[in-house]
């Protein structure tokens, strides 16, 4: 349940078409401009596809499987493994913008494959940004790179990225996101870098965070872990979109230009982590948790269990990892004062609306089944 786990990983292959070489030389000013976005089949990716659209660009995306909708709204989409260096690269031909919200998430897995996919992957769209002269890069990292096991209580981006984390995919996302930052102004063409670190997204159309606690709810598969009294961020999808917009924006501004930085992005509302989670689970019918069970013995049943799935090379994820048991029993939640300051990043959809979009949307898609 931390940030970043909606994306998703890109894993079949094929040959990149070339830009045409005259396209190239067409000024910004007298042309939409060009955009990829990796991870075109997730949440968030989509999301910001049918955003570009609106806005009039002209939209590329990446990922695993066919998008009729998105093909038939005049997207190119290309199925390309993230760990298929040259194909990556060639990808950001003749872009203006690449938008990377493409990675492999989860909690359990292959170091290799998430290395992969989450830091080979990045380097190879850094290497196509920087080889074809593509002026902006907005990398979507995850809070979770700075996990340290105790309370993130008002963080902000001084807090320091995370030393073995019991988990590959932030541990991954670490490494990618200091290399997108290091990447910023590298030559030829100077390419300007921001990263985002958006907690929990979730709204209408989400497949994995609000389905997968519904899921579990109507099993009584869920606990309370630690005190129950624990703040978080969430992200309401919108408004991530709407950072990710403003960031590429804010790469042209002299004054608090953001190239190089990493942020925080949240609704700005932390709220109490199970007393939400019971409101949503009420609002869909499903008993609220009345179970408990200390983050001590969450720990500890998550190490045991972490080494019985090693030991029988189970390939399905634990139900419960130390770094899951620390998330769920922990503050996250966070300063975003930098990036209303830098990015001009305002969210303006409200945990209370969205939760109602939310409702909304579920009694629609019922109704229709």
């Amino acid at each position: 349940m931390t940030g970043g786990y909606l994306t998703q990983y890109i894993d079949t292959q094929a040959s990149v078409p070339m830009a045409p070489e005259e396209s190239l030389h067409i000024p910004r000013s007298e042309r939409s401009r060009k955009v990829l976005v990796t991870g075109a089949s997730g949440f968030l990716g989509g999301s910001l596809i049918r955003r570009l659209l609106d806005q009039g660009a002209e939209v590329t995306g990446l990922c695993r499987r066919p998008q009729p909708e998105l093909e038939a709204a005049g997207v190119t989409i290309l199925s390309i493994d993230l760990a298929n260096s040259k194909a990556v690269r060639n990808a950001c031909r003749g872009m203006d913008t690449v938008f990377h919200t493409a990675a492999k998430v989860g909690i359990w897995g292959r170091y290799q494959d998430f290395h992969d996919a989450n830091v080979v992957g990045t380097q190879s769209i850094i290497n196509g940004c920087r080889d074809f002269e593509v002026e902006k890069l907005v990398y979507t990292s995850t809070p979770s790179v700075v996990f340290n096991g105790e309370d993130h209580s008002g963080a902000n981006e001084s807090t320091p990225l995370g030393k073995k984390i019991p988990c590959h995919y932030p541990t991954t996302k670490a490494i990618a996101e200091s290399a997108v930052r290091a990447a910023n102004g590298e030559p030829p063409g100077n390419l300007k870098t921001v990263s985002l670190r958006p907690h929990l997204i979730w709204g209408p159309g989400d497949p994995n965070l609000i389905p997968r606690v519904l899921e579990r709810g109507r099993k009584g598969r869920l606990r309370i872990v630690g005190d129950g009294v624990n703040r978080v961020d969430l992200s309401y999808i919108d408004n991530v979109v709407d950072a990710h917009l403003h960031a590429e924006s804010a790469l042209d501004n002299e004054a608090h230009n953001p190239g190089g930085n990493a942020y925080f992005i949240s609704n700005d509302e932390p709220v109490a982590l199970w007393p939400w989670i019971n409101e949503l689970l009420e609002n869909n019918g499903i008993p609220p948790i009345e179970k408990r069970i200390s983050l001590s013995k969450a720990r500890r049943l998550g190490a045991s269990l972490e080494f019985i799935w090693r030991l029988f090379r189970i390939g399905s994820e634990p139900p419960m990892t130390r770094f899951v048991a620390s998330e769920l029993a922990k503050d996250h939640w966070f300063d975003i004062s930098a990036a209303k300051r830098d990015l001009n990043f305002q969210p303006n959809v409200s945990m209370e609306e969205g939760m109602k979009r939310l409702l909304q949307y579920s009694s629609t898609a019922s109704s229709n089944t």
